[in-house]
Protein backbone atom coordinates (compact mmCIF):
# COMPACT_ATOMS: atom_id res chain seq x y z
CA UNK A 1 0.00 0.00 0.00
CA UNK A 2 1.01 3.80 -0.79
CA UNK A 3 1.26 6.64 1.29
CA UNK A 4 -2.63 7.64 0.91
CA UNK A 5 -4.44 4.32 1.87
CA UNK A 6 -1.82 3.00 4.55
CA UNK A 7 -2.66 6.64 6.23
CA UNK A 8 -6.27 5.55 5.54
CA UNK A 9 -6.19 2.05 7.25
CA UNK A 10 -3.96 3.42 10.04
CA UNK A 11 -7.18 5.70 10.55
CA UNK A 12 -10.06 3.01 10.48
CA UNK A 13 -7.76 1.22 12.91
CA UNK A 14 -8.09 4.40 15.43
CA UNK A 15 -11.65 4.37 14.46
CA UNK A 16 -12.56 1.19 15.33
CA UNK A 17 -11.49 1.96 18.44
CA UNK A 18 -12.44 5.04 19.21
CA UNK A 19 -15.95 3.31 18.28
CA UNK A 20 -15.45 0.61 20.62
CA UNK A 21 -15.18 3.01 23.51
CA UNK A 22 -18.17 5.08 22.64
CA UNK A 23 -20.20 2.24 22.42
CA UNK A 24 -19.15 0.54 26.22
CA UNK A 25 -19.64 4.19 27.49
CA UNK A 26 -23.39 4.16 26.14
CA UNK A 27 -24.15 0.22 27.39
CA UNK A 28 -22.88 1.68 30.69
CA UNK A 29 -25.06 4.35 30.35
CA UNK A 30 -28.22 2.05 28.49
CA UNK A 31 -27.51 -0.37 31.72
CA UNK A 32 -29.01 2.71 33.85
CA UNK A 33 -31.79 3.07 31.49
CA UNK A 34 -32.68 -0.02 31.46
CA UNK A 35 -32.82 -0.10 35.64
CA UNK A 36 -34.83 3.15 35.53
CA UNK A 37 -37.35 1.67 33.00
CA UNK A 38 -38.10 -1.14 35.12
CA UNK A 39 -38.09 0.80 38.27
CA UNK A 40 -41.15 3.15 36.32
CA UNK A 41 -43.03 0.18 34.99
CA UNK A 42 -43.13 -1.22 38.74
CA UNK A 43 -44.39 2.31 39.95
CA UNK A 44 -46.77 2.55 37.13
CA UNK A 45 -48.38 -1.42 38.32
CA UNK A 46 -48.48 -0.20 41.83
CA UNK A 47 -50.38 2.98 40.86
CA UNK A 48 -52.68 0.91 38.99
CA UNK A 49 -53.61 -1.18 41.57
CA UNK A 50 -54.11 0.93 43.95
CA UNK A 51 -56.71 2.65 41.47
CA UNK A 52 -58.13 -0.94 40.87
CA UNK A 53 -58.73 -1.07 44.69
CA UNK A 54 -60.52 2.51 44.85
CA UNK A 55 -62.46 1.56 42.12
CA UNK A 56 -63.45 -2.09 43.62
CA UNK A 57 -63.99 -0.31 47.06
CA UNK A 58 -66.41 2.29 45.38
CA UNK A 59 -68.51 -0.61 44.06
CA UNK A 60 -68.31 -2.39 47.44
CA UNK A 61 -69.42 0.61 49.18
CA UNK A 62 -72.33 0.69 46.29
CA UNK A 63 -73.74 -2.83 47.41
CA UNK A 64 -72.82 -1.82 51.04
CA UNK A 65 -76.03 0.33 50.33
CA UNK A 66 -77.97 -1.74 48.40
CA UNK A 67 -77.80 -4.31 51.03
CA UNK A 68 -79.03 -1.91 53.82
CA UNK A 69 -82.13 -0.85 51.52
CA UNK A 70 -82.88 -4.49 51.02
CA UNK A 71 -82.39 -5.14 54.78
CA UNK A 72 -85.04 -2.33 55.28
CA UNK A 73 -87.07 -3.89 52.66
CA UNK A 74 -87.15 -7.33 54.68
CA UNK A 75 -88.04 -5.92 57.67
CA UNK A 76 -91.30 -4.41 55.76
CA UNK A 77 -92.31 -7.79 54.52
CA UNK A 78 -91.54 -9.23 57.89
CA UNK A 79 -93.66 -7.03 59.48
CA UNK A 80 -96.67 -6.81 56.43
CA UNK A 81 -96.86 -10.65 57.34
CA UNK A 82 -97.93 -10.05 60.98
CA UNK A 83 -100.95 -7.76 59.58
CA UNK A 84 -101.60 -9.95 56.46
CA UNK A 85 -105.73 -10.34 56.28
CA UNK A 86 -105.83 -13.46 54.50
CA UNK A 87 -103.86 -16.27 53.89
CA UNK A 88 -103.46 -14.84 49.98
CA UNK A 89 -102.08 -11.58 50.88
CA UNK A 90 -99.94 -13.96 53.54
CA UNK A 91 -98.70 -15.98 50.50
CA UNK A 92 -97.97 -13.13 48.19
CA UNK A 93 -96.14 -11.24 50.82
CA UNK A 94 -94.34 -14.13 51.82
CA UNK A 95 -93.08 -14.77 48.27
CA UNK A 96 -91.32 -11.39 48.23
CA UNK A 97 -89.84 -11.68 51.06
CA UNK A 98 -88.16 -15.17 49.66
CA UNK A 99 -87.51 -13.17 46.50
CA UNK A 100 -85.83 -10.34 48.47
CA UNK A 101 -84.06 -12.71 50.53
CA UNK A 102 -82.68 -14.49 47.52
CA UNK A 103 -81.73 -11.13 46.09
CA UNK A 104 -79.56 -9.91 49.44
CA UNK A 105 -77.76 -13.35 49.02
CA UNK A 106 -76.88 -12.49 45.81
CA UNK A 107 -75.73 -9.12 47.13
CA UNK A 108 -73.74 -10.45 50.09
CA UNK A 109 -71.78 -13.05 47.66
CA UNK A 110 -70.95 -9.82 45.51
CA UNK A 111 -70.30 -8.14 48.11
CA UNK A 112 -68.14 -10.88 49.55
CA UNK A 113 -65.97 -11.44 46.51
CA UNK A 114 -65.86 -7.73 46.16
CA UNK A 115 -63.86 -7.68 49.74
CA UNK A 116 -61.72 -10.86 48.46
CA UNK A 117 -60.31 -9.02 45.55
CA UNK A 118 -59.45 -6.02 47.53
CA UNK A 119 -57.63 -8.49 49.40
CA UNK A 120 -55.66 -9.70 47.51
CA UNK A 121 -54.72 -6.96 45.34
CA UNK A 122 -53.80 -5.12 48.45
CA UNK A 123 -51.32 -8.66 49.00
CA UNK A 124 -50.12 -7.68 45.65
CA UNK A 125 -49.56 -4.23 46.15
CA UNK A 126 -46.84 -4.99 49.25
CA UNK A 127 -45.28 -7.31 47.04
CA UNK A 128 -44.90 -4.62 44.28
CA UNK A 129 -43.71 -2.14 46.98
CA UNK A 130 -41.12 -4.89 48.07
CA UNK A 131 -40.01 -5.00 43.90
CA UNK A 132 -39.61 -1.65 43.83
CA UNK A 133 -37.56 -1.08 47.08
CA UNK A 134 -34.90 -3.77 45.10
CA UNK A 135 -35.57 -1.87 41.92
CA UNK A 136 -34.36 1.22 43.80
CA UNK A 137 -31.29 -0.25 45.32
CA UNK A 138 -30.21 -2.00 42.34
CA UNK A 139 -30.44 1.50 40.25
CA UNK A 140 -28.33 3.02 42.76
CA UNK A 141 -26.19 0.49 42.15
CA UNK A 142 -25.93 0.39 38.47
CA UNK A 143 -25.33 4.42 38.83
CA UNK A 144 -22.88 4.39 41.05
CA UNK A 145 -20.88 1.42 38.64
CA UNK A 146 -22.17 3.68 35.39
CA UNK A 147 -20.69 6.60 37.06
CA UNK A 148 -17.21 5.21 38.03
CA UNK A 149 -17.41 3.49 34.38
CA UNK A 150 -18.30 6.82 32.40
CA UNK A 151 -15.44 7.99 33.87
CA UNK A 152 -12.53 5.47 32.70
CA UNK A 153 -14.43 5.15 29.23
CA UNK A 154 -14.39 8.80 29.15
CA UNK A 155 -10.60 9.34 30.00
CA UNK A 156 -10.03 6.30 26.87
CA UNK A 157 -12.17 8.12 24.48
CA UNK A 158 -10.23 11.53 25.17
CA UNK A 159 -6.68 9.38 24.63
CA UNK A 160 -8.46 7.92 21.49
CA UNK A 161 -9.96 11.43 20.36
CA UNK A 162 -6.13 12.38 20.45
CA UNK A 163 -5.25 9.66 18.47
CA UNK A 164 -7.64 9.84 15.56
CA UNK A 165 -6.83 13.53 15.03
CA UNK A 166 -2.97 12.84 14.83
CA UNK A 167 -3.74 10.28 13.04
CA UNK A 168 -6.25 12.03 10.33
CA UNK A 169 -3.09 14.60 9.99
CA UNK A 170 -1.60 12.15 7.23
CA UNK A 171 -4.74 12.04 5.38
CA UNK A 172 -5.34 14.95 2.73
CA UNK A 173 -8.64 17.06 3.00
CA UNK A 174 -10.30 15.54 0.36
CA UNK A 175 -9.84 11.56 1.50
CA UNK A 176 -11.08 12.49 4.81
CA UNK A 177 -13.98 13.90 3.78
CA UNK A 178 -14.78 10.78 1.68
CA UNK A 179 -13.60 8.43 4.70
CA UNK A 180 -16.08 10.45 7.15
CA UNK A 181 -19.22 9.87 5.46
CA UNK A 182 -18.36 6.40 4.46
CA UNK A 183 -17.44 6.11 8.20
CA UNK A 184 -21.17 7.35 8.93
CA UNK A 185 -22.90 5.06 6.59
CA UNK A 186 -21.49 2.12 7.29
CA UNK A 187 -20.42 2.88 11.58
CA UNK A 188 -17.36 3.72 11.18
CA UNK A 189 -16.53 1.09 8.74
CA UNK A 190 -14.96 2.98 5.54
CA UNK A 191 -12.26 0.55 4.47
CA UNK A 192 -12.86 -2.78 2.96
CA UNK A 193 -10.19 -5.05 2.40
CA UNK A 194 -10.31 -7.09 -1.34
CA UNK A 195 -10.59 -10.54 -0.12
CA UNK A 196 -8.28 -12.96 -3.07
CA UNK A 197 -10.08 -15.93 -3.82
CA UNK A 198 -8.27 -17.32 -6.37
CA UNK A 199 -4.97 -15.45 -7.76
CA UNK A 200 -4.81 -17.47 -10.88
CA UNK A 201 -8.14 -17.03 -12.34
CA UNK A 202 -8.75 -13.47 -10.84
CA UNK A 203 -11.20 -13.68 -8.68
CA UNK A 204 -11.72 -10.75 -6.25
CA UNK A 205 -14.32 -9.69 -3.91
CA UNK A 206 -15.23 -7.11 -1.37
CA UNK A 207 -14.12 -7.72 2.36
CA UNK A 208 -17.11 -5.66 3.31
CA UNK A 209 -19.95 -6.16 0.74
CA UNK A 210 -19.02 -9.16 -0.65
CA UNK A 211 -20.04 -8.63 -4.28
CA UNK A 212 -17.29 -9.28 -6.96
CA UNK A 213 -14.38 -6.89 -8.03
CA UNK A 214 -13.11 -6.97 -11.75
CA UNK A 215 -9.38 -7.70 -11.88
CA UNK A 216 -8.98 -4.01 -13.53
CA UNK A 217 -10.09 -3.00 -9.74
CA UNK A 218 -7.61 -5.19 -7.90
CA UNK A 219 -4.62 -4.22 -10.69
CA UNK A 220 -5.58 -0.43 -9.90
CA UNK A 221 -4.73 -0.65 -6.08
CA UNK A 222 -1.44 -2.68 -6.83
CA UNK A 223 -0.48 0.41 -8.90
CA UNK A 224 -1.38 3.48 -7.52
CA UNK A 225 -1.91 4.55 -4.14
CA UNK A 226 -5.34 6.47 -4.54
CA UNK A 227 -8.53 6.16 -3.32
CA UNK A 228 -11.04 3.42 -5.05
CA UNK A 229 -14.07 2.71 -4.22
CA UNK A 230 -16.53 -0.58 -4.00
CA UNK A 231 -18.89 0.00 -7.18
CA UNK A 232 -21.45 -2.17 -4.61
CA UNK A 233 -21.73 -0.44 -0.94
CA UNK A 234 -18.71 2.31 -1.90
CA UNK A 235 -16.56 1.91 1.16
CA UNK A 236 -12.72 2.51 0.65
CA UNK A 237 -11.18 -0.30 -0.85
CA UNK A 238 -7.66 -1.73 -0.08
CA UNK A 239 -5.61 -4.29 -0.90
CA UNK A 240 -2.47 -5.92 1.87
CA UNK A 241 1.10 -6.05 0.50
CA UNK A 242 0.69 -9.95 1.42
CA UNK A 243 -2.28 -10.65 -1.36
CA UNK A 244 -0.21 -8.42 -3.69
Amino acid sequence: MGTVLNALVKLQSVENSLRAAKAKLNRSRRNVILKENQLRTLQNSLAAKHEEIQLTKIQADRLELELKSVDETLAKYRAALNTAKSNKEYAAILTELNTTKADSSKVETQTLELMKNIDADQAQCEIIKQQIEIAKNELNEVRKQSEEQAKKFEAEIAVIEQQWQQASQDVSPDALETFKRVAETYDGEAMAEIEVQDHRSGVYTCGGCFMSLTNETANTLMSKDEIIRCPSCARILFLKETEI
